[in-house]
């Protein structure tokens, strides 16, 4: 329930973004730089005077995005090259899962710095990247689940009535298969809010003056030791999000496992 209450609280902070947030994200007053917190700025204002507080409520909006469409992307894109895999068997298991296997011989985090940085580092690309990493883990999962059900009565039974494979695939392998899929899904959104503030914070990702989170918390490190507010906040946001699903996660994981529910 607390990671519930505080994904819903972040989703509901990125669904109202302009209306929530006091001022502009991308506003400059240089008059106003490096002011500590107060009645005016609650979180105080960044370098060039911008409003934390707004910039860390958009920011909810552009990382939870972020998070959603890569896992949508190569969860979709790795389960179904994984069921593929795992159902018809033979050469086509082989091909794929070789070529699962190379993009899993890269480390994640390196790839997808390579990726970002062929392709120009902005926030699109960076995207594109790290779905470019993420999609074997539901390609193995995916195949593992395939191989499971496969053999099993309900699926002769529909096999035996003529169903076709396409039929046998979204009506009677996919659903039997989302639990697990459901919960990788959500205990990857926090990896991915993680991975994508990561290369934000070291220029591979989203660059200023975008509101993001690892952007802020890169400009804010040069005044960390005076200024803390300008990377404390938005470091606090991603740590709150990242455990709200990673709790979250964890339990669907318990809901949906009967052994871990006995």
């Amino acid at each position: 329930m607390a990671g519930l209450i505080i994904v819903a609280l972040f989703l509901v902070v990125a669904l109202v973004a302009p209306r929530l947030a006091p001022y502009n994200p991308t506003l400059t007053d240089l008059a106003q730089r490096l002011k500590p917190p107060s009645p005016l700025h609650l979180f105080g204002t960044d370098g060039v005077g911008e409003d934390v507080l707004s910039r860390v409520i958009y920011g909810a909006r552009i990382d939870m995005t972020s998070a959603l469409l890569v896992v949508a992307v190569a969860g979709g894109f790795g389960t179904a090259v994984g069921m593929v895999a795992g159902w018809f068997g033979g050469w086509w298991d082989e091909v794929l899962m070789r070529i699962t296997d190379v993009f899993l011989a890269f480390p994640g985090l390196i790839l997808a710095m390579a990726i970002s940085a062929v392709l120009k580092p902005d926030l699109n690309n960076v995207l594109l990247a790290i779905s470019v990493t993420w999609w074997p883990i539901y390609a193995r999962l995916g195949r593992g689940q395939a191989l499971s059900l496969r053999g099993l009565e309900f699926v002769e039974a529909a096999r035996s009535e003529g169903a076709s494979t396409t039929k046998i695939v979204l009506r009677h392998l996919l659903p039997n298969a989302l639990a697990p899929l459901l919960v990788q899904a959500t205990l990857d959104m926090g990896a991915v809010i993680l991975t994508a503030a990561g290369l934000s914070f070291i220029g591979f990702g989203a660059q200023p003056p975008t509101p993001e989170w690892g952007v802020m918390v890169s400009d804010g490190q040069t005044y960390l030791m005076t200024q803390w507010w300008v990377a404390t906040f938005p470091a606090l946001a991603i740590l709150m999000l990242v455990i709200g699903f990673n709790l979250v996660g964890d339990a669907l994981r318990d809901l949906l496992d009967p052994r871990l529910r006995r």
